[in-house]
Parts: C-alpha cells; structure tokens; sequence
C-alpha cells in the first residue's frame, strides 16, 4: 500500500488552500467633506461680507485698552463676583428649606424660586430700580432711614437683581448636588451622633459638590455676561462703556465688536478655571482624571514622527 504525502504539509509556511489576505479598506465618509466644504464657504462669505462692509476696523485697536474700557472689565468681574456670591450664598439657604421637613420653610422657598425663576433678569432690574416711584423712605427703624432715591443706587440695584436671582438658580442645582447623595451617608453619620448642620458641612456637602460645580461653572459664565443688562440701570461697566464711546467716537458698531471681544477673553479664561475645579473634584469618581490641556498639547508634540506600532 502506497500513501501519497502533501507536498505542503510540511511547509508550515504555505497559506492554506483557497485562503486570500485580507485588506482592510477604510470606510468613506463623503458626507463629512461635503460638509466640511459647506462650513468653509459659509465662513468666508462672512468673513468677505464683513470684509465688505463700512467697519472701522482700527477704531478697535485703538480703544481695546482704553482706561474708560479697563475700567468697565474691571467693574464688570466684580459684578460677577458679588452677584455669585450672593447668588451660591442664597441657593445653598434655599436649598436647604426646600428640602427641609417644615412645610412653611419648605413652601417658601419654592415660593422664591418659583417668582425669580419666572420672570425675567431685566423686569427685575427696573422693578428694584423704580420703587422710589412706590416708596419714598426706607425706614429700618432705629437702624436706617433715608429716601429710597438715595438708599437704592445703580450697584445695589444690580446686586439685588442679579444675585437674588441667581440665588433662585442655585438653589435648584445644589438641590440637586444634595439629593444625588445616598441617604446611607446620612444615616450613618446620625448613626455616629452628628447633628443635622455637622453632618451636612461635613459628609453631605463635600460630596455634593461633584455634581454642583459643573453647572456654577456655567452660571458664573453666564453671569459675567448677563452683567450686561444693568447698564439699562445707569451703572457703569463694559458694554456701558463701550456704548458711551462708541456715541462719542461716532464708531458705535465696532465698540460692540471690542466689547465682545473682551467678553470672549473673560469667558475663556473662565472656562479654564472651571475644566480644572471639575477636574479636581471629580478624583473621587474617576479612576483616570482627564488630561490638562497643557498634556494634550505635550503628547501631541512627543508623537510626532513616532511610529504607530510603539516607539521610535
């Protein structure tokens, strides 16, 4: 008996037969060149229609670092500031009475956050402005009293507008940041003999704050920029000051134009503080933090002519 052998059955390095190499092709995407297309001719076309139109484009230059423009950046932050405060301040109060187990402290502040949530920042803005037409003194007994004209002036007036309703925002989300914590963390505490107050300034709140701060970060954001409307209650910031010389200068549009621009330089600097407060309280929740921007920028630079299979 004869046995015919394979030739190739010895050869381990012959492909099988009727086996083919695979090659990979990579999947098209017309439909993201169209678009990518698309934006870029959208943006030249604003860009030449700009371009086009009869903008001073020097005047602002010229007035970006004007000491009256200064000035407003400067009185501007600490609107934000004092505003935010007032505002984290009173939401982490009204947070606490509508979570509370008193149904009038309870009812009250819903009652709050219901009328300053309801009605718009400017509405509120005149209303406190224009109560001397109602109240002609402010009488605190033996502690105060002048005419309201006086007592209620264009800073107080922003203040009030814009941090009593932000208070009412803020309430809703550090409602939010203290609901998200598991009642296990409060029963244990009481569990220990900690009281109410103890146990939400030590277990409940440090823990809430992962889920409050993303969004302060954006009601500081967008506080900054609402600052803009008090300039209808004659109080002086940018966009104030840019409005008064853009009248005098005869250049109105492009003080518009510098006073975004300092916006966008204020917003972005803001931004990167909150992307770094985020990161740092979110170390309890993620095993691995997001890389800074500064580390991005750094593994890109070191990849460059590295091979994709490891290292060079």
């Amino acid at each position: 008996m004869t046995v015919d052998i394979d030739k190739t059955a010895g050869n381990q390095d012959t492909p099988a037969a009727g086996a083919e190499a695979i090659r990979a092709i990579p999947v098209r995407h017309y439909g993201r060149y169209v678009s990518a297309v698309i934006a870029i001719a959208l943006l030249v076309a604003i860009i030449y229609a700009f371009g086009q139109g009869r903008i001073n484009w020097h005047a602002v230059p010229d007035y970006f670092f004007d000491d009256r423009i200064l000035t407003g950046v400067g009185k501007t932050l600490m609107l934000t500031v004092l505003s935010m405060l007032i505002g984290i301040v009173g939401g982490i109060v009204l947070a606490v009475m509508r979570l509370s187990r008193n149904p009038v402290t309870s009812s009250v502040a819903w009652f709050y956050i219901w009328f300053f949530r309801g009605t718009p920042v400017l509405v509120q803005l005149f209303l406190w402005f224009n109560l001397g037409l109602v109240f002609e003194y402010i009488n605190l007994m033996p502690f105060y009293k002048d005419y309201w004209s006086n007592f209620m002036t264009p800073l107080l007036t922003a203040l009030l507008g814009l941090g009593l309703n932000e208070a009412a925002y803020m309430a809703e989300i550090c409602r939010a940041g203290l609901l998200a914590v598991d009642e296990g963390q409060t029963e244990a505490a009481h569990a220990l003999g900690m009281s109410h107050s103890k146990t939400l300034r030590r277990i409940v709140i440090p823990q809430a704050m992962r889920v409050i701060v993303p969004p302060t970060g954006n009601e500081v954001i967008n506080m900054l920029k609402t600052t803009s409307l008090v300039a209808a209650v004659q109080f002086p910031e940018l966009f104030r000051y840019a409005q008064d010389i853009g009248q005098n200068s005869g250049a109105p549009v492009e003080m518009y134009f510098l006073a975004a621009a300092w916006y966008l330089i204020m917003t972005s600097v803001l931004s990167v503080g909150q992307y770094y407060i985020e990161r740092y309280y979110a170390r309890g929740s993620s095993r691995q933090l997001p890389p800074t921007p500064w580390q991005k920028v750094r593994a890109n630079m070191f990849s460059i002519g590295r091979p994709k299979g490891g290292a060079a």
